[in-house]
């Protein structure tokens, strides 16, 4: 499978490495979209790859899939003219938060026949809520995330504290950078109305916890992830990192587990 990307931060080294310098199956990205050429020149010699700062040039080389690993702007900007050509990967999901952005890139994939893959990121269990939710009989979702203190308030605290309670709508909205986990989780369970968010911050953790709970006919079921930092970048989470390769390892493979 031949890949794009459009972005050249933390994520793109991590799938540049992986990929490109250890020639990792049959995956190879070939392309990558960027805004200042020059600035990224390096990786055109390091990891084989071509650079291109014109979408519509890059758009038109021989990639199967494009990865976006940019930021919410690429995703509203540039993904509506990508997925009318290509499948799409995307990682900056709180771009969906926006029910305009939303619905607008539904559409044009309807349209297009392609397909748009949301990798679950820095948590687990959504292909179990997908499942528990296919009568539409899950009555609760709930997310409790725990970050370092100074990761989401200035001032120092002695004992953990609450800085959110309430609907992911209104968490996405006060806490973007910090609720893509609870965008996914809305999208492939009961809805960002329904689905409730606790925002912690801890003086005592170095990790992001993710705690998931969901209700229905299926049972119930409790889900905890605790997640180490991508060694490119401490604010990203490896295992969003890795959640990008096992899609694109998935997609491109013959087993389907869980799709």
């Amino acid at each position: 499978m031949n890949i794009g990307i459009i972005g050249a931060g933390a994520i793109a080294h991590f799938l540049l490495n992986e990929i490109n310098k250890k020639q990792l199956n049959t995956l190879q990205i070939q392309s990558v979209f960027v805004r200042d050429r020059e600035k990224y020149r390096m990786l055109e010699e390091e990891y084989g790859v071509r650079l291109y700062t014109e979408l519509t040039e890059f758009l038109n080389t021989e990639i199967d899939i494009v990865v976006e690993v940019a930021e919410i702007e690429a995703v509203k900007s540039l993904i509506p003219a990508v997925l009318r050509k290509k499948d799409v990967i995307l990682i900056s999901i709180g771009a969906l938060a926006d029910r305009e952005t939303l619905t607008n890139i539904v559409q044009i994939a309807e349209q297009s026949g392609n397909q748009i893959y949301l990798p679950s990121g820095a948590i687990g269990g959504v292909d179990l809520l997908q499942n528990a939710n296919a009568l539409g009989t899950v009555t609760h979702v709930s997310l409790t995330t725990r970050k370092p203190a100074s990761t989401l308030i200035n001032e120092p605290i002695q004992e953990e504290k609450v800085v959110f309670q309430g609907k992911a709508t209104d968490a996405i909205m006060q806490f973007p950078k910090n609720m893509n986990v609870s965008i996914v989780l809305a999208l492939a369970g009961i809805g960002f109305d329904k689905t409730q968010v606790c925002l912690v911050a801890d003086p005592h953790i170095d990790q992001n916890v993710h705690e998931i709970k969901m209700i229905g006919d299926f049972g119930e079921a409790m889900l905890t992830v605790k997640n180490n930092p991508l060694s490119e970048n401490p604010k990203t989470s490896y295992l969003a990192a890795i959640s990008i390769l096992g899609t694109l390892q998935r997609i491109n493979g013959h087993l389907l587990i869980g799709r």
